[in-house]
């Protein structure tokens, strides 16, 4: 059985979506389709309950309508017989009065994530009237029944995996299942999500779960790009990145996979592909176990990063220094991206501001702490670039007017990663795949 992920963009319109059923039905292959929402529902549904949250619920209740419109007019053109129309119908009235029941509740947490669930059942629900209404048979895997997270917010793998196997079972002879990506149910048995790009997360612990032949992650572009596309003007899809190149890029910024879709699959070395739904005969980009080659694969860069210096003369080489820094970052639950030490500081990069202020007050014991808003980490990601002196050299010609913050070289062998301000990010990565690439 293969997995197969469409997300916003690839069901963002009913021609979309007419196009997505005839790829699932191409061949007779068994096969579990993880849609997303809409594209630009989730967007729609965060505002809905950015509003509620301030307790402006007219202005609420004028976006829930907006929505709504949106999703009327494009049941018109989604589905064309009587009875299809009915329930397409039936689908929007079900989740559009839940939508206006919230109106008269008060708001908290909880009830924010049930109201960002309804992109994605949404999408599913429509999608399978449409099948319906094309004649082809498929099963609706409603993903609240077997998706679940623990009190730390991890998947609950070997619960996944009894779940589903459970709820497949009961269909004996079908080989076409439709389910939500991004949603689930926490510790609590409440509905919850994987946050944002969790489709490709849900793609990818569903492929874990049933051991599938292969995970697919459709977009709107031709696999895993050399480059930024939407910064740099030539660039090119690789055609093979292993598992460790592809953690590496999605991680420090490559837009087109969720960071945390790599490790289910690599830990059960089910290969991953990424396809493009606009061009569904391009050859994408393919994961694997096994590098193909040595060098430079790919360029990524991550926005929103702050750097953070504590300078001590005093204390940063006494022992259990770097450790109670760390404690800080851990007891806020912040992830630190890059670390370099001098003999008298440490500097680092957070991506998640959230804590910000709390963590500089209990950092501030420990010595001077200095901090430089908007930055970005480029990261050169490719087996064996940490250990291979041509691609230093070149990297380090290619920058010698870009005034660098840090260097991460050495903590991976199949990543250099270097922070620059936010307005040197674009001439970095322009000047890197001139330098890298031979392209401009």
């Amino acid at each position: 059985m293969k997995v197969l992920k469409f997300g916003g963009t690839s069901v963002g319109k009913p021609e979309r979506m007419h196009a997505v059923a005839k790829l699932i039905t191409a061949d007779s292959d068994a096969k579990i389709v993880v849609l997303s929402a809409l594209s630009g529902t989730t967007n729609a549904l965060v505002e809905i309950g950015q509003s509620l949250s301030e307790g402006k619920r007219e202005q609420a209740k004028q976006q829930i309508d907006k929505l709504e419109a949106h999703y009327r007019a494009f049941c018109d053109e989604l589905v064309k017989g009587e009875a299809a129309r009915a329930k397409a119908k039936a689908i929007i009235d079900e989740h559009f009065e839940f939508l206006t029941i919230i109106l008269k509740i008060s708001f908290n947490e909880a009830l924010n994530k049930d109201i960002l669930a309804q992109g994605e059942l949404l999408s599913t629900k429509l999608f399978c009237a449409h099948l319906e209404d094309a004649g082809v048979k498929a099963v609706l895997l409603p993903a609240l029944e077997f998706m679940s997270i623990d009190e730390f917010e991890e998947p609950e793998i070997p619960r996944i995996k009894t779940r589903l196997s459970q709820l497949i079972s009961e269909y004996k002879g079908d080989k076409l299942f439709i389910t939500q990506g991004y949603i689930c149910r926490n510790a609590r048995g409440e509905v919850d999500n994987l946050k944002r790009g969790g489709s490709d997360y849900s793609a990818s612990l569903i492929g874990a779960a049933i051991q599938a032949a292969e995970v697919q992650i459709w977009t709107d572009i031709d696999g895993m790009h050399n480059n930024d596309p939407r910064v740099v003007n030539k660039t090119f899809p690789v055609e093979q990145l292993s598992f460790d190149e592809a953690a590496e890029l999605a991680y420090f910024g490559a837009k087109i996979l969720h960071p945390a879709s790599i490790w289910p699959a690599q830990h059960f070395n089910i290969p991953v592909k990424l396809l493009n739904t606009m061009q569904p005969e391009a050859k994408g980009t393919i994961i694997t176990e096994m590098p193909n080659g040595n060098g430079v694969k790919a360029i990524a860069a991550k926005d929103g990063i702050i750097a953070i210096k504590i300078k001590s003369s005093r204390m940063l080489l006494a022992y259990g220094f770097l450790r109670k820094i760390f404690e800080v970052f851990e007891k806020y639950r912040t992830p630190i991206d890059m670390i370099t030490t001098s003999e008298v500081a440490v500097s680092l990069t957070i991506d998640e501001s959230k804590h910000l202020d709390q963590i500089l007050k209990e950092l501030q014991p420990f010595g001077t702490v200095e901090l430089d808003h908007q930055q970005a980490i480029v990261s050169i990601v490719g087996n064996e670039v940490a250990a291979t002196p041509s691609i230093l050299k070149k990297l380090f010609e290619s920058l010698d007017d870009v005034p660098l913050r840090m260097i991460s070289y050495g903590g991976s062998r199949h990543n250099i990663s270097i922070l620059v301000g936010a307005q040197h990010k674009n001439k970095t990565l322009q000047l890197l795949n001139k330098g890298l690439f031979g392209l401009e």
